[in-house]
């Protein structure tokens, strides 16, 4: 790694295609103030790159991110040109990546390429206030909920899953456990404690939204239970708007049930597409069919409304581009938002040495995807709450908000 202690700058370098003089303005338009056109697409591409390749990480002060868990996992927090990213710095493919970052001696830090040009100026969000209290009875509020990119606050409720412990059966990328046997979280959290890290997150460091996941329980509400009991106690305690997320419930009155309890967004992940890759990648949760699937989305949109309604679909696991976009242009045509993420191997799973998507792969599908959403009447930023609303693991949103420079 380049030495940088004597550096006052970090010029910009001339031959990067992801470079322009837009991201080095410290009064550039945040994520919500829509960029212009070349700040977007630019900006874009340069996120799309760092989430596929990562970055080498010498613990620069900030919120450390974390490693393992429930997602994002092996990830940290950088601002760049106003928008808060969520970047993999603890994986395999980070500690390979061309990409590092640096600090001057001034406290200034930037991505630089491993030669030490800088290629945008950044900033890592501080660690939460909150992260420094305990319940009464011990519990570090951070083992209950985590700060995801900027201001957002997510938990997973039960940190367990039926399919977890048998690989034959488990989603290959998943994590959850890691943080439970590292001994970081708690098996299950309550209503109260959630309720109560939401209120203290909300006044100490100004959160704006909450996501609830869980892993999959043995029961046939999938964990919707669970999402509508701590929806109601956090409404009771704090006004902030909430995605819920969970598999689809046998009956589909549970959707009302969340909704009645405060869930304002819902959430239920596809990951992958195509019948082989679904079978390979997430055998167990391939049980539910893409149709069952479908159904349970129309179900879901009929109550929370066209919008409001997500999924996860992980580019770089077997799906084609076409099969991506045309399951993006069904899923929008009912009112779903098709929330494309990179994929990215986290240590310790089966696919931990998995390659990620190109760049190019990537800024393909987000331009395809981008351009249906722009014809659609839904977006990320009309969404409540949610991982799409938040949109720091993917680009997807960056695309969204450029104007089609084809038009």
């Amino acid at each position: 790694m380049a030495d940088s202690s004597t550096r006052t700058d970090f010029p910009a370098r001339t031959d990067s295609p992801a470079r322009t003089d837009s991201l080095s303005r410290t009064d550039s338009p945040s994520r919500t103030e829509a960029p212009s056109l070349v700040d977007a697409q630019v900006l874009g591409r340069l996120v799309t790159e760092l989430q596929v390749r990562g970055v080498v990480d010498p613990a620069i002060a900030g919120n450390q991110g974390r490693r393992g868990g429930a997602g994002p996992s092996d990830h940290r927090a950088l601002t760049i040109n106003g928008t808060t990213v969520m970047v993999p710095v603890y994986n395999a493919v980070s500690q390979d990546s061309p990409f590092q970052l640096q600090q001057d001696a001034s406290g200034a830090v930037a991505v630089a390429d491993r030669a030490g040009a800088g290629l945008a100026a950044v900033t890592a969000p501080a660690e939460p206030a909150f992260y420094g209290l305990s319940t009464a009875d011990g519990t570090p509020y951070k083992a209950i909920a985590l700060l995801h990119g900027r201001d957002v606050l997510a938990t997973t409720l039960l940190q367990t899953c039926i399919r977890f412990r048998d690989r034959s059966q488990s989603c290959q990328f998943c994590a959850i456990e890691q943080s439970l046997e590292d001994g970081r979280t708690v098996v299950r959290k309550t209503p109260a404690q959630v309720a109560e890290v939401a209120e203290a997150a909300v006044r100490l460091d100004g959160v704006r939204q909450l996501v609830m996941t869980t892993g999959t329980p043995n029961s046939d509400d999938r964990g919707a239970r669970l999402m509508a009991e701590t929806a109601a106690a956090v409404k009771a305690k704090v006004a902030i708007p909430i995605q819920g997320q969970c598999e689809p419930p046998d009956d589909p009155i549970w959707y009302q049930r969340m909704k009645d309890a405060g869930i304002d967004s819902l959430g239920m992940h596809l990951e992958v597409v195509e019948p082989e890759v679904r079978r390979r990648i997430l055998p167990g949760k391939a049980e539910l069919t893409l149709e069952r699937y479908f159904a349970a989305f129309e179900q879901a949109v009929a109550v929370f409304g066209r919008g409001q309604v997500s999924t996860y679909l992980l580019a770089g696991l077997g799906d084609s581009a076409q099969s991506l976009i045309a399951c993006s242009e069904r899923l929008i045509q009912i009112g779903v938002y098709p929330f494309v993420v990179p994929f990215v191997p986290i240590a310790g799973t089966p696919l931990q040495h998995h390659p990620a998507p190109s760049t190019d792969f990537m800024v393909g599908v987000y331009g395809a995807v981008a351009a249906l959403l722009r014809a659609s009447d839904i977006s990320a930023e009309a969404m409540a709450a949610g991982c799409a609303k938040c949109g720091a693991c993917s680009a997807l949103s960056l695309f969204e908000t450029a104007p089609d420079p084809k038009a």
